[in-house]
């Protein structure tokens, strides 16, 4: 007798559903998996067997036979146990096949039938939705994340005798409610840290503000102990609240990682990552025999920080280039390739020199020349070129440590940013970016009109600081950032002038 139930297996961010097909026929008792199913999918036959066996029913004691459709894309996790249950118990006669073809079912058999949470549920749950499946039943501690998806029935279900007797018609099992505000407590919660909290650095504190209105990457270099840090990860409390679609990019990436509980316990808004220097490039972009998502996906829609970016590995520096233009990135490994997207905000931080105080006058260098060339080679230009803000922050002077004026707080400056946000969010709502960062050169020509005293501004800049077309385009994008945030509808030389002071490194401050 042949049997059928659907469930799902990833290829990166995404799934696809796999068709579980089972035919059990007279012969010699084995149990034969086929259709392209890596070590931990065919390790569910021992688990399966078991669980069976320990629910309380009879595993057959004949031929089976289960085939993962389509046979020629290689299957991938533990959450095609229960589907592989649930169709030999169909094939066996102990389960109606009526009812089944309408929803997809994941989850990992533990040996006594329990069934235990499983990583990638969201994107099945999405999957699920496209394919215009009734609903899913997924592991009961799963359950919350598949109800982000609307429109789509959700079953928790603990138990492979549960199942069992679900598509029996002898119990019936409560769909999930979804909470919907789950979001806006997490928000209410507020961070622990507040942009009120750095003293002095009104300059940078600009620069920040700037970042974040028009999404741009942001380098500050400068001694140890000025600020550098404090200010990087006080910049997700004046970012906008992400929107539901965005959250739940976000959440889907963390769902495949098994990292999405903690994300949505820690702030179940934008990211913020700061891998250690001694990262991989791998681990920064992603890879693996089966690709996962990197730092720079964990990111997404958020902020990551890299402290001490000439620390960093040169290699692993470089991999960055494409995915700060793109805003994603594709892993490609034998049969397998996979695209993860990385739409983030880089924040790096540097000192002047190995020592750190290069540019202090109250302090003796220590470096030699050729040590500082060392030290700043390993960031090349074509990177530098890519971080459309370069400032420099210098040492907070003792007076202003010991009376701090009144600074203002992260909600002031947010609305701000927010508001500076809807603007673009209009201006390109024709266009698939939802940020002035994220324009293209077509884009810069297109909303980025300069008057003639800005045109001749930013001629005489390109000029003597030599800067590439990249540079001036992103000259033009911060302008329009900055005329955005005064609600100016038009970029003037004022404008120009402040983006222009932005360039450190093209001005050779530092």
């Amino acid at each position: 007798m042949i049997a059928k139930t659907s469930s799902c297996s990833l290829n990166g961010i995404d799934a696809f559903v796999v068709d579980v097909e089972v035919d059990i026929s007279m012969g010699l008792p084995v149990f034969q998996m086929v259709g392209l199913a890596e070590a931990s999918v065919r390790e569910s036959k021992e688990r399966v067997r078991a669980a069976v066996n320990n629910s309380g029913y009879s595993f057959p004691m004949d031929r089976v036979v289960v085939n993962l459709a389509p046979a020629d894309v290689q299957k991938t996790g533990t959450g095609l146990d229960l589907p592989v249950a649930v169709a030999i118990l169909a094939a066996s006669g102990l389960v109606p096949a009526d009812g089944m073809g309408l929803y997809l079912l994941s989850g990992e058999l533990s040996l006594d039938g329990r069934v235990k949470p499983v990583r990638g549920i969201l994107p099945l749950a999405l999957t699920a939705r496209e394919q215009g499946f009734k609903g899913v039943l997924v592991p009961a501690k799963n359950a919350d994340e598949a109800a982000m998806v609307e429109g789509l029935d959700v079953l928790g279900v603990t138990s492979l005798s549960q199942v069992v007797d679900f598509f029996a018609g002898h119990t019936t099992i409560v769909p999930f409610a979804r909470d919907k505000k789950f979001m806006q407590r997490a928000f209410a919660r507020g961070l622990d840290v507040d942009l009120s909290d750095v003293q002095g650095q009104a300059h940078a504190k600009r620069a920040l503000e700037i970042a974040a209105a028009g999404g741009h990457h942001l380098m500050m270099t400068g001694p140890p102990g000025s600020g550098k840090s404090m200010l990087a990860k006080r910049l997700a409390t004046i970012l906008p609240f992400p929107s539901f679609e965005e959250l739940l990019e976000v959440a889907r990436i963390y769902s495949v990682v098994g990292g999405l509980e903690t994300w949505k316990k820690e702030s179940a808004s934008r990211p913020f990552r700061a891998p250690h220097h001694t990262i991989s490039d791998a681990g920064l972009v992603g890879g693996g025999a089966r690709p996962l998502p990197g730092e720079i996906s964990l990111a997404h829609h958020g902020v990551l920080f890299m402290d001490e970016l000439p620390e960093f590995k040169k290699n692993v520096l470089e991999v960055l280039r494409q995915p700060l233009e793109d805003g994603k990135v594709t892993i490609a490994r034998a049969g397998i390739k996979a695209v993860f997207p990385c739409q983030f905000m880089l924040v790096a931080a540097m000192n002047p020199c190995p020592c750190g105080y290069l540019s202090e006058p109250g302090n003796t260098c220590t470096c030699s020349h050729t040590k500082i060339q060392a030290y700043r080679s390993k960031i090349s230009g074509p990177l530098v070129d890519r971080l459309d803000i370069q400032v420099e922050v210098p040492r907070v002077e003792f007076k202003a440590l010991v009376n701090p004026k009144k600074a203002e707080k992260s909600l002031v400056v947010r609305k701000r940013v927010e508001k500076s946000r809807q603007i673009q969010i209009q201006r390109f709502a024709s266009a698939p970016i939802f940020c002035n960062a994220r324009m293209s050169s077509q884009d810069v020509h297109h909303y980025c009109h300069v008057d003639k005293n800005g045109e001749r501004l930013l001629a005489q800049a390109s000029d003597t600081l030599m800067l590439s077309a990249r540079a001036c385009h992103s000259i033009l994008k911060v302008a329009r950032t900055i005329a955005d945030l005064a609600d100016c509808p038009a970029i003037q030389s004022g404008h120009v002038a402040e983006a222009v002071q932005y360039r450190g490194f093209d001005r050779g401050l530092f």
